[in-house]
């Protein structure tokens, strides 16, 4: 066979499951009920090795109220009682968990109440990565100062880590109770990832 009657190769398939599909839910992002004072915004970017936004990743956030519990009521969605589909969160309860997907950009946002210091840790929210390519699920924490923009030093963890790698876990302040943090999955400035056994 000669050389010009060979197919080309073919770019590889896409690798699935696609998180974002089913899995978000109406009112996913907002975990804080409607017009609590401790409700804060955290928003930011997944970002792949090369620093190019991730799309089509999906963000699961626990953490507790602004007292440091942890919620040990259950979930606050409806349901449509004609169509069986989800309506959205009822708006009162906090049940600590957010889901969301990124957009085109890779940015996401969560509303959800400023967490609470517990166990001699500084106040953080547990994340939980799904994106293409992963073939695990990866885990990280958001570290949100308190309202007095303190709190970080006396974090085991935080304590552990060299201070370029720490910046990684550590939200960025921004006007109005907003919160800036931005996932990188590889690259110099990798989110540090947490192991589990």
């Amino acid at each position: 066979m000669s050389s010009h009657t060979r197919p080309a190769p073919t770019p590889s398939h896409t690798v699935g499951p696609f998180y974002g599909y089913a899995l978000p839910f109406p009112g996913g992002p907002d975990a804080a009920p409607h017009a609590h004072p401790d409700t804060v915004t955290v928003h930011g970017r997944v970002l792949d090795g090369a620093g190019a936004p991730v799309p089509d990743a999906l963000l699961e956030f626990w953490g507790p109220d602004a007292e440091g519990r942890l919620p040990r009521r259950g979930g606050s969605l409806r349901r449509d009682p004609v169509t069986g589909g989800f309506l959205g969160r009822n708006g009162v309860d906090f049940t600590g968990f957010t889901r969301v997907a990124t957009d085109a950009d890779g940015h996401w946002a969560i509303r959800t109440l400023r967490p609470g210091a517990r166990d001699g840790r500084a106040p953080y929210l547990s994340v939980c990565v799904f994106a293409r390519g992963l073939t695990h699920h990866l885990f990280t924490r958001v570290y949100v100062p308190d309202a007095s923009g303190s709190g970080a030093e006396a974090d085991p963890l935080l304590a552990a880590l060299p201070a370029e790698r720490r910046a990684t876990l550590l939200a960025t302040p921004e006007p109005h109770a907003t919160y800036r943090f931005d996932l990188r999955l590889q690259g110099p400035d990798e989110t540090v990832f947490l192991e589990f056994s």
